[in-house]
């Protein structure tokens, strides 16, 4: 705005110069056309003077000359709008051209500032995909961890259950074990210890806490063990030294056990300690534990 302002003042200031000189210059002319009318019928010199002819020449003469300082006057007038329209003209191409240069110089800024932003941008583009990888990542990831949770919590269940299990297992294990070493111990005192005088006593209780195999035997045999302790007025009298478990299962445990049996007879007016080991199999029937199988090893 300010350089367009400035070029109209410089046209308006050129125009009015134009016009000063042209008011001068007519002015000029007119003086001297005047000084000319003036000369010309008041002093003539020579022979035109003296003669009517000379006159009509002068005067024509004079009239020529201020017709022609008028005319000179007139182009001068007319060519100053000329003139000032050609500074007008100068001073829009002029503008024209300092504008043309500021448009070439800002779009040539704005080329050198488009690939510094651009440049500028880049980092800030890259910055925000990987962002979006990292979030893609973190949501696969997500998707990914379900699942894996989901077996871990399941191994983890199964395996609690299996140790559980494990641990139940061991546990009823020794149970029965315990059990069945005590039921040996006190069947083994019942089986050992006996006496001529109580003879249906012992042989019921040495029945009652058998089964299978072992009751079957002792069964058959009972009668001819009876002839003998009464023939011979014995008796005997039981002691476990030491037992442990040799073999467990749920239903079923072998013992190990070491007796010692005191025994009075008529043969022998000495009690006799007779030593034994016996291998006892406990059998579970009915929440009891029986002695299935009894040997000497």
């Amino acid at each position: 705005m300010s350089r367009k302002t400035s070029g109209s003042l410089q046209e308006r200031a050129s125009a009015d110069a134009a016009a000063d000189d042209a008011a001068a210059d007519d002015a000029t002319v007119g003086d001297a056309a005047e000084s000319t009318a003036e000369s010309t019928p008041g002093e003539p010199s020579g022979p035109a003077a003296d003669s009517p002819g000379g006159d009509s020449a002068a005067g024509a003469e004079g009239s020529q000359s201020a017709a022609a300082a008028r005319n000179a006057v007139g182009a001068k007038v007319a060519t100053a709008p000329a003139d000032a329209d050609a500074g007008s003209a100068t001073g829009a191409s002029a503008e024209r051209a300092v504008d043309t240069t500021e448009e070439k110089a800002e779009g040539d800024a704005a080329a050198r500032a488009e690939p510094e932003a651009t440049g500028e941008a880049a980092p800030a583009a890259r910055a925000g995909e990987a962002g979006q990888r990292g979030r893609r990542v973190l949501a696969v990831a997500r998707r990914g961890l379900v699942p894996a949770l989901s077996v871990l919590a399941i191994a983890a269940t199964v395996a609690a259950v299996f140790f559980g299990w494990k641990v139940k297992q061991h546990n009823d294990l020794q149970a029965a074990a315990d059990e069945a070493l005590a039921a040996a111990r006190a069947y083994a005192v019942t089986l050992t210890s006996v006496d001529s005088n109580n003879l249906d006593r012992d042989f019921a209780a040495v029945l009652d806490g058998s089964t299978g195999e072992f009751r079957d035997m002792y069964t058959r045999s009972s009668g001819q063990l009876r002839e003998l302790l009464v023939e011979n007025k014995a008796t005997g009298q039981g002691t476990v030294l030491d037992a442990a478990v040799k073999s467990a299962g749920e239903t079923e445990v072998e013992v190990l056990l070491f007796i010692d049996q005191t025994v009075t007879n008529t043969a022998s007016a000495d009690p006799r300690i007779d030593r034994s080991r016996v291998v006892m199999t406990m059998q579970l029937v009915d929440g009891r534990w029986l002695a299935a199988r009894v040997y000497l090893p």
